[in-house]
């Protein structure tokens, strides 16, 4: 028999309650519907605060497997992958004597660590780690942006760095993101990271997202920018046809490193 959508969202969200973690593959399966829209019944029960979006499935709303991870546990996660994309990202760098905002992250900060010695760039950022890769560059006027910093992401956050942020006008903004799909745009777990996220891309005249393809096809709870906002993607090539399919239709550059 077929079931409402409103009834297969029920029976969804408590399956997953009392399983603790499904992939859509298998929710699929349960539900004899294709895998999108179970992620559309998924993005759905996530507003309800019934579930959780992850990786490739969902999680109960109460799970601490949506606890954002920390920057030393994302920085050893592929750590290839973000290799390729710092060195990829490089070309995406503005002309010397340009200004540039680089997001927190473990990509992002690599890709600080790579900057040319002999090109001179003014660099803001609100990440502790970026800015100590940063400070023994010559050819950079590095600017730290004020607020408070989440021992999370070692960024600074909050009503200061949003404030600042508003007074900026840079080239190119390099941007971290926890999730990204066409429906949801950029995402991310925290509210003070998603509002600063948000003010720097209203400050960039081009954004550019430096994320591996784990992120691409999830979604966390914050949305800090829709995908007309961004520029170029650049991620690895683990990153599906299909899913590279669906973010080019939107007129993002997804560029594979």
């Amino acid at each position: 028999m077929t079931m409402y959508a409103e009834e297969r969202q029920q029976a969804m969200a408590q399956l997953v309650a009392a399983r603790g973690r499904l992939s859509v593959a298998v929710l699929a399966d349960e539900y004899d519907v294709t895998t999108e829209t179970v992620r559309r019944d998924l993005s759905t029960l996530e507003r309800m605060g019934l579930v959780r979006r992850v990786h490739g499935g969902a999680v109960p709303a109460h799970s601490l497997a949506v606890i954002e991870s920390g920057l030393t546990e994302r920085d050893s996660a592929n750590t290839t992958e973000k290799d390729l994309i710092a060195r990829a990202a490089l070309a995406q760098l503005p002309p010397a004597g340009a200004t540039i905002l680089i997001d927190a992250g473990s990509t992002t900060s690599r890709l600080a660590s790579l900057l040319p010695r002999d090109h001179r760039l003014t660099v803001v950022t609100h990440a502790v780690p970026v800015a100590a890769r940063l400070a023994g560059n010559p050819q950079i006027e590095l600017h730290l942006l004020p607020g408070r910093v989440r021992s999370t992401t070692q960024a600074a956050v909050g009503p200061e760095t949003v404030a600042a942020l508003a007074n900026l006008r840079a080239d190119v903004l390099f941007l971290g993101t926890n999730g990204i799909t066409a429906d949801h745009g950029l995402s991310t777990p925290d509210w003070d990271e998603a509002a600063t996220k948000r003010a720097m891309v209203a400050s960039a005249r081009r954004s550019v997202v430096l994320a591996d393809a784990s992120k691409v096809g999830t979604e966390s709870p914050q949305r800090f920018a829709s995908l007309d906002e961004i520029d170029v993607l650049v991620t690895d090539d683990a990153i599906s046809p299909a899913a590279r399919r669906d973010l080019t239709r939107t007129g993002l550059e997804v560029v594979v490193a």
